[in-house]
């Protein structure tokens, strides 16, 4: 079962920024696609970045884009999120997972983003 842990989550002031950092425990292959998702209280999984194994294509909905960077680092097994200009809409637990979701993923403890002054 594929499993990840996410970091790099904190409290952080509007207009600040986070860098996230999601590792692949698994040891088999990279996956081809890997994302980002995050859960606000009370609300459903949404994405918000995708990337393919060459990083050469991505992903981002309306929400964060120009402001959230997805790259990763195959030889790592590491995925990273990088927030910009974070607003308190931003804020919920953040997880990574391959792309597209399984029908029922396992997911990780995510990591927490409070966007408040």
């Amino acid at each position: 079962q594929v499993q990840f842990v996410e970091s790099g989550g904190g409290l952080v002031q509007p207009g600040g920024s986070l860098r996230l950092s999601c590792a692949q425990l698994e040891r088999s292959t990279n996956h081809y696609f890997m994302a980002w998702f995050r859960q606000p209280s009370g609300k459903e999984h949404e994405l918000v970045a995708n990337i393919n194994w060459n990083a050469d294509v991505t992903y981002y909905p309306d929400s964060v884009k120009g402001r959230f960077t997805i790259s990763r680092d195959n030889a790592k097994k590491v995925v990273y999120l990088q927030m910009t200009n974070l607003t308190p809409e931003d804020t919920a637990v953040y997880y990574c997972y391959t792309f597209p979701l399984p029908s029922r993923p396992s997911w990780g403890q995510g990591t927490q983003v409070i966007v408040s002054s």
